[in-house]
């Protein structure tokens, strides 16, 4: 019979995907759960410059010029607005060593104090979560962790297809086992409940992966699938909190420029009343995705909510819109990549996204745990305790399955010949199983 020989092929590839990705599950759902809640800590983190009032307040263009009085040579970048009327603004500036840091100043114009933007807590989650802090190398890693944890779901959700069906073991475990046929039920059960929202946490992760999305990126450019800059950085020091490598602007501080001052425009981005944060960048500054603003300046918000976002350009002279661009401008495909984005980032829906995604890592952190404990719970002495193959098991869908896979997922079908070696080097020089005692 195909179809026990085929339950304990699928088993063997469940076994090592399994293996190889827990200890990135528990990092990458540690980091994911802690990124969730990006706005709460970054307003934690700036608690001390809320709620300052608006009695004596300044301009725009003064805050700006305090900040540039206190950094000399600095160069300005973008101006966020207060959340709320009383909180300090942030002002971006470029320092003369190369770095950047925001400043905070007081609706009165006294510089409160700053930040380095890649010291901040969820920047650097953000960077273990999708390079592992290794750069390139820590980019591929995550990427292949991924890309095998797609095929450890899917091959669990084979396992888990009851023969013949039983709702219980299959949809809610039997809590009246003990031991190891406990822990099975519920690794099974809470598999099988987590299985979809992680394929699409996955799934929405592999745009900012270094080969999965450099090899989109450039399908999309070769068949004309683009429409404007694209939102998201691919490869290491992408992710989440990716910024674009552009150079510090070159331009005179605002207050030099000519035309309208930054109070103009600021005046123009609270008109729009766009969601939190809203920045005002002046012409030809860096963006944190994408080239440098060009010869115009921008008003935009970089909510999480990607749905939420919007962008209003304007001429320096004179103040006059010249583009205005938003969710529903652009291509088909960027606007499912970003809704994917925000809902990875727990911000499509508030709340009650973020919950789902806390929920999601601590069930795939259970269910991995549970799967480690049970393989040392029967692992015979001495050995791997990995399922047999079974000679002549491999079915055809099994092998266009495989190259499917490996089509879709390049860095697992570069590393499916490695592991094809290795399982067959195991089982070579693998002893015989000593008896359980």
């Amino acid at each position: 019979m195909s179809g026990p020989r085929s339950y304990a092929t699928i088993w063997r590839w469940h076994f090592y995907a399994g293996l190889f990705v827990l200890p990135f599950i528990l990092i990458l759902s540690l980091t994911g759960a802690i990124y969730l809640f990006k706005p709460q800590i970054e307003r934690w983190e700036e608690r001390a410059w809320l709620g300052l009032g608006t009695q004596g307040a300044v301009s725009p263009e003064a805050q700006l010029a305090a900040v540039l009085a206190a950094s000399p040579g600095a160069l300005f970048e973008n101006y966020r607005l207060p959340r709320q009327a009383g909180d300090a603004a942030m002002i971006q500036i470029a320092t003369t060593d190369g770095g950047k840091r925001q400043v905070f100043v007081s609706p009165q114009g006294a510089v409160l104090g700053s930040l380095e933007p890649g010291a901040r807590l969820a920047d650097i989650v953000s960077r273990i979560h999708g390079t592992l802090l290794l750069g390139r190398w820590g980019d591929w890693l995550v990427e292949l962790a991924a890309s095998w944890t797609i095929v450890m779901i899917l091959t669990g959700l084979y396992l888990w297809w009851p023969r013949p069906f039983s709702a219980a073991g299959t949809l809610y475990p039997r809590l009246s086992l003990k031991g190891r046929p406990l822990f099975k039920d519920i690794h099974r059960v809470t598999g099988f409940w987590i299985a979809g929202l992680v394929l699409v946490m996955l799934a929405s992760g592999l745009p900012w992966a270094g080969a999965w999305g450099g090899a989109f990126t450039w399908a999309r450019t070769e068949l004309g699938l683009t429409k404007g800059q694209q939102d998201w950085k691919v490869g290491a020091g992408g992710g989440h909190a990716g910024h674009h490598d552009a150079a510090p602007s070159a331009m005179p501080p605002a207050s030099e420029q000519p035309g309208l001052s930054l109070s103009s425009f600021v005046a123009r981005a609270e008109a729009e009343q766009m969601a939190f944060p809203v920045v005002v960048l002046p012409p030809h500054a860096p963006q944190r995705f994408g080239p440098p603003t060009g010869d115009v300046w921008t008003v935009k918000s970089e909510a999480q909510n990607r749905w939420l976002g919007r962008q209003v350009t304007y001429d320096p002279a004179t103040g006059l819109e010249t583009g205005r661009r938003g969710f529903a401008d652009q291509h088909i495909i960027d606007r499912i990549v970003n809704t994917g984005v925000a809902w990875h980032e727990g911000q499509l829906f508030g709340w009650i996204n973020q919950l789902i995604g806390v929920l999601t890592a601590i069930a795939l952190i259970t269910v991995s745990i549970l799967g480690v404990t049970m393989w040392l719970k029967r692992r015979p002495r001495g050995t791997s305790g990995a399922p047999k193959a079974i000679a002549g098991a491999t079915q055809r869908w099994m092998v266009i399955t495989l190259i499917v896979l490996a089509l879709l997922l390049p860095l697992f079908g570069a590393s499916l010949l490695l592991v094809l070696a290795i399982d067959r080097l195991v089982r070579r020089f693998s002893p015989p199983p000593s008896p359980v005692s």
